[in-house]
C-alpha cells in the first residue's frame, strides 16, 4: 500500500510534523541543545541514549539501534502499517491522504469487510444479551467472568439456527458475511459458520472487528474453531488482546503471551492487562515479530506438560534469530493441571504477578532444556550439551547476549569454572582442557576514525545520512563517505537488509572486500557507536581544542581571519 502513496506528500507531511512534539506526547523528553534525549522507549535501560533531533527530522538511539523519521516511531511505538502511521500523522497536521483510484478502491473493500464484522460482532453481542443466550450466559458466569469483563471483549453468543447472522444482515452486508467466510456458501446456500457457540470477536490495534474465535456449547468435535484467513485478517501477525491491553494501560512496558482466549480474558478481570494471545501457531517467528513491535520485554506462559514445554521449545528456537541486545524474552511454566484461568482464580493476581515476574530468563530457560536428563560431571554428557547447545546458540545474530551465553556455555561444557585454578597434581590435563577453550573476550583497540566510521555503518546502517554528511566536509573519510553513500543508494536502512544486499551483489562485494583489511581486532558494538557517536555530535571544547590544534600545525601560513581566530580559540571563549 505504501507505494500507492504519493512521494511528495509523505515528505510534505514529514515536514509538517513536529517530531519533538510527537514523541514528547507518548514519552518523556528532555531538552540537551537544540536536541532532546530520553531513554530509549523500544529497549529496556537507565541511561538516556535515545536522541531526537527535530531540525533533521530523525531519532536515533545509540543503544539499541532504533532509527528513523515520525511514521517509523508511530509504526514502531503503535504497532501500525505504514499506511495507518501515515493516516494518523495525516489527521494530526489536518491533512487528507491523496490516494490513487486503486489504494482507494482496496481500502474501501477492506472497510466494507470490517464493516460487515463489526456488525456481527454487534449482533453476537445482542444475541448474548436475548432470551436465547441465556445457556451462554450461565457458561460465562460459571467460568467467573462479569459483565464489565464481558463488554470490554464484547464477548457474544452465535445462535445454533443455521443462519441467524445472515438473516439480520442488510442486503449491503451479505456479500462481505460470505467473503470473509463469516458466513459460508460452500453449499449452494447462505450458512452460518459459528453456530451455537460462545463467541470472541478479534481485533486490530484500530479497534475493528478483523475475525472471530467461537467455544462450543454442545457436543461439537471442534471445541474451538476460528475466522479462515481473509483479506482483512491474517492470523500469524494478528495479537488477541492486544487492542484491549492498550486500552488498558497507557503505556505497555512488556506482554504475557498465554495460549487461549479465556486465559487473557480471566487475567484481565484479575487485574493483569497486559496478557495476549497469539493465533495459529504461537511460535512462528511472524508471530514474534508482531510481539516485538509492541515491546521489548515478552513472558511465555505454557502449561506445565509435555505439550507445554514443546511449545515453550518451538517459541525459544524460533525467538533466537530475532534476539537482539535490549530484547528481555522469559518463560513461565505453570503447576501440571493448571493453565493462567485456573490458577490466577485459585492463587490471586498477586500470586500470580510474582510467578511472572519470576520467570526464567531465555539464556537459562535454553541450558536448562538442553541439558535434561545430563550429568554434566561425566565429559561425556557435557559433549552432548555442547552439541545440542551450540547449533541454537549460533543462529544467534552476534551480540552481547549471544557471546554471554557462548561463555555460558563453554563455562558448562568445560566441567568448571572458566578461571578456577587447578589443583597440585591437576595441571597438565587442565592445561589441556585450557587449550581448547576459545576466548570470545573483546579487546580495546584504537582505529582509525575511517574505520570506526565504516564499522558504525556495518552495525546501523540508519547512520548513513548523518555519516554521509559528516564525511563530504573531510578529505580523511574517504572509505566511509563511500560505503554511507552507497548505503542510501541501496535504501539499506537495516542490519539485515544491508548484510544481504552485500552478500547478493557481487560488484558490492567487490567493492568493500579490503574494507577492513589490517584491523586484527573489531571492537564492541557499544564501542564503535560511542566513538561514532562523539565524531557525529562532537561537544563545543572537542572542536575548539581539534580547531586550535590544526591553526598552530598551519602557524607560519595562516591567513590575517585565521590568526584571529587562534587568539580567539586561545583565550577559550569562540566568537
Amino acid at each position: 500500500m505504501s507505494g500507492l502513496i504519493p512521494q511528495r506528500f509523505v515528505e510534505d507531511l514529514l515536514d509538517r510534523i513536529d517530531l519533538a512534539e510527537l514523541i514528547g506526547s507518548r514519552i518523556t523528553l528532555k531538552k540537551a541543545g537544540a536536541n532532546y534525549k530520553a531513554c530509549c522507549p523500544f529497549h529496556d535501560e537507565k541511561t538516556p541514549s535515545f536522541n531526537v533531533r527535530p531540525d533533521k527530522g530523525f531519532y536515533h538511539c545509540f543503544g539499541c539501534g532504533a532509527h528513523g523519521d515520525a511514521i517509523s516511531f508511530i509504526r514502531e511505538y503503535d504497532g501500525l502499517g505504514f499506511t495507518e502511521a501515515v493516516e494518523d500523522l495525516a489527521k494530526r497536521a489536518g491533512l487528507e491522504v491523496p490516494y490513487d483510484r486503486a489504494a482507494k478502491q482496496e481500502i474501501q473493500q477492506a472497510r466494507t469487510l470490517t464493516d460487515a464484522l463489526d456488525f456481527a460482532s454487534t449482533f453476537y453481542q445482542s444475541a448474548l444479551s436475548g432470551p436465547q443466550g441465556s445457556y451462554a450466559r450461565d457458561y460465562l458466569k460459571q467460568r467467573g467472568l462479569d459483565d464489565a469483563i464481558v463488554g470490554q471483549y464484547r464477548i457474544g453468543f452465535a445462535p445454533g439456527t443455521g443462519t441467524a447472522l445472515f438473516d439480520a444482515a442488510s442486503q449491503d452486508l451479505k456479500t462481505p458475511l460470505v467473503e470473509t467466510k463469516t458466513v459460508s456458501d460452500k453449499y449452494g446456500r447462505p450458512r452460518d459458520l459459528f453456530r451455537n457457540r460462545v463467541m470472541f470477536p478479534i481485533r486490530n490495534t484500530r479497534g475493528r472487528t478483523i475475525a472471530f474465535g467461537g467455544r462450543t456449547l454442545g457436543d461439537d468435535k471442534a471445541k474451538y474453531i476460528n475466522s479462515p484467513e481473509s483479506d482483512v485478517f491474517h492470523k500469524s501477525r494478528e495479537i488477541y488482546g492486544l487492542f484491549e491491553a492498550k486500552q488498558a494501560l497507557k503505556q505497555l512496558d512488556k506482554l504475557l503471551v498465554v495460549e487461549g482466549y479465556m486465559d487473557v480474558i480471566a487475567l484481565a478481570q484479575h487485574g493483569i492487562h497486559y496478557a495476549v494471545a497469539t493465533l495459529g501457531t504461537a511460535t512462528n517467528q511472524d508471530s514474534l515479530t508482531a510481539l516485538l513491535k509492541q515491546v521489548r520485554h515478552i513472558v511465555f506462559c505454557f502449561d506445565g506438560d509435555q505439550a507445554g514445554f514443546r511449545a515453550a521449545d518451538r517459541a525459544m528456537e524460533n525467538a533466537l534469530e530475532l534476539m537482539t541486545d535490549g530484547l528481555h524474552l522469559q518463560f513461565l511454566m505453570l503447576p501440571q493441571g493448571e493453565d493462567p484461568d485456573t490458577l490466577v482464580r485459585k492463587e490471586g493476581p498477586e500470586a500470580f504477578q510474582k510467578r511472572v515476574d519470576g520467570a526464567t530468563p531465555l539464556s537459562r530457560f535454553l541450558f536448562d532444556r538442553q541439558s535434561e536428563g545430563l550429568d554434566l560431571q561425566l565429559p561425556e554428557h557435557r559433549g552432548e550439551l555442547r552439541a545440542r547447545a551450540e547449533p541454537l546458540l549460533n543462529r544467534m545474530p552476534r551480540s552481547t547476549l549471544r557471546d554471554a551465553m557462548w561463555h555460558e556455555m563453554l563455562r558448562l561444557c568445560g566441567g568448571r569454572s572458566q578461571w578456577q585454578k587447578p589443583q597440585r597434581g591437576e595441571w597438565k590435563s587442565w592445561k589441556g582442557e585450557r587449550r581448547d577453550r576459545v576466548s570470545e573476550e573483546r579487546i580495546d583497540v584504537k582505529l582509525s576514525k575511517d574505520s570506526v566510521l565504516c564499522l558504525a555503518l556495518l552495525e546501523a546502517p540508519e547512520l548513513a545520512s548523518e555519516i554521509s554528511e559528516l564525511t563530504t566536509r573531510s578529505r580523511q573519510y574517504g572509505q566511509a563517505r563511500e560505503l554511507a553513500n552507497w548505503i542510501l543508494s541501496q535504501e539499506a536502512g537495516d542490519r539485515r537488509t544491508l548484510v544481504r544486499k552485500l552478500a547478493l551483489d557481487g560488484r558490492a562485494r567487490e567493492r568493500f572486500y579490503h574494507l577492513f583489511d589490517g584491523i586484527e581486532h573489531i571492537p564492541s558494538r557499544e564501542n564503535t557507536l560511542a566513538q561514532a557517536r562523539e565524531m557525529l555530535n562532537p561537544n563545543e571544547e572537542a572542536t575548539r581544542q581539534q580547531r586550535l590544534a590544526a591553526l598552530l600545525r598551519n602557524f607560519s601560513n595562516l591567513s590575517t581571519e585565521e590568526r584571529k581566530e587562534l587568539k580567539t580559540l586561545s583565550s577559550g571563549t569562540q566568537s
